[in-house]
């Protein structure tokens, strides 16, 4: 029984979160459970390493900026460079991959102006030049994982948004207090929506109001459990990237996104002649094996055989926190 409802919480509330003031609550009365079982249960997955957050997965370049980031580090400096990076509270992933570029972490910042700075920051730090890959269009990018295996992926292909954030509605400064308070996710209290607006300036009313039209406008991609794939046993993970012509590129993107498989889809920019993939997806499995064979598996049925790809596995996570765009 214990299992089963740990299970339920991992994966069922990583969407339709309740947005009421007392969430646990109404989780309880959905496990036929007690609210402080509930909140011992996801303390306890938490302090495990299985939950990273509860909260928002916010759409990229709607509420800041960001972009992933690659360096081809010589292999006797990799942990001390990984690790200086790391130190950046911009990076919120940093992940060592078997390829030439050898170390590729997210980085996020409340303006392009200070992502820029950013990443010359870190470049002069390690010494090294850096591929600067923001987001072009985002084909499935929420985060969301299924642990079941059952249920039908909810797609959420967001169309490509200017490069200049000034032409997006601009953030108030109530957004930007009510951004910070989440960032760290929902704090595990029987009212924490509550605790949330104590922190953010504003009535839980406002909060819970807000973060609903964010979900209806689609700055926040969902709302509920974000999960950490390793310690729930799904050990091996790649990034698969292809140079896919540009015309077939949306449609392509929008078809592996469909895959249940594919954990994140989305188009970034080539950087010839260093770097020419314009394609890139986020698959995830038990073991290496079993991941090489569902690449193999998307790749034939959507013909994409004849397109150059290269599969970039996760050997070493050195970060991996939520972003902070305030």
């Amino acid at each position: 029984m214990q299992g089963q409802i740990d299970q339920r919480l991992l994966n069922d509330f990583q969407r339709d979160f309740p947005l009421c003031s007392t969430p646990y609550l109404a989780i309880a009365s959905l496990l036929d459970s007690a609210e402080h079982s509930v909140l011992e249960q996801l303390t306890q997955l938490t302090q495990e390493g299985k939950i990273s957050r509860i909260g928002p997965v916010f759409a990229p370049r709607r509420v800041g900026a960001s972009t992933l980031a690659a360096m081809s580090v010589p292999p006797e400096q990799l942990t001390d460079v990984a690790n200086l990076v790391s130190r950046f509270s911009a990076v919120n992933h940093n992940y060592a991959r078997t390829h030439r570029y050898n170390l590729w972490f997210v980085v996020t910042a409340n303006s392009e102006e200070a992502l820029s700075n950013t990443l010359s920051e870190i470049e002069l730090a390690a010494a090294l030049p850096l591929l600067n890959l923001p987001l072009e269009e985002a084909f499935h990018i929420d985060l969301g994982f299924c642990l079941s295996g059952k249920k039908p992926k909810h797609q959420t292909t967001q169309a490509p948004l200017p490069r200049d954030l000034s032409l997006l509605s601009p953030l108030t400064e109530t957004d930007r207090h009510l951004i910070a308070a989440l960032q760290n996710g929902l704090p595990l209290t029987n009212k924490p929506f509550e605790a949330l607006a104590a922190i953010a300036k504003l009535t839980e009313q406002k909060v819970l109001m807000r973060i609903q039209t964010w979900l209806a406008d689609g700055t926040i991609k969902r709302f509920g459990v974000i999960v950490h794939h390793h310690e729930l046993g799904y050990r091996a993970n790649a990034m698969l990237v292809h140079d896919i012509p540009d015309h077939q590129i949306s449609e392509i993107g929008r078809a592996l996104a469909d895959e249940p498989s594919v954990t994140l889809c989305y188009q970034r920019p080539r950087r010839l002649p260093d770097w020419q993939h314009n394609l890139f997806c986020m698959i995830h499995g038990r073991c290496q094996d079993e991941v090489q064979a569902t690449i193999k598996d998307i790749r034939q049925r959507h013909g994409l055989t004849h397109c150059h790809h290269e599969v970039l596995f996760s050997t070493t996570r050195y970060k991996q926190n939520g972003a902070r765009y305030v």
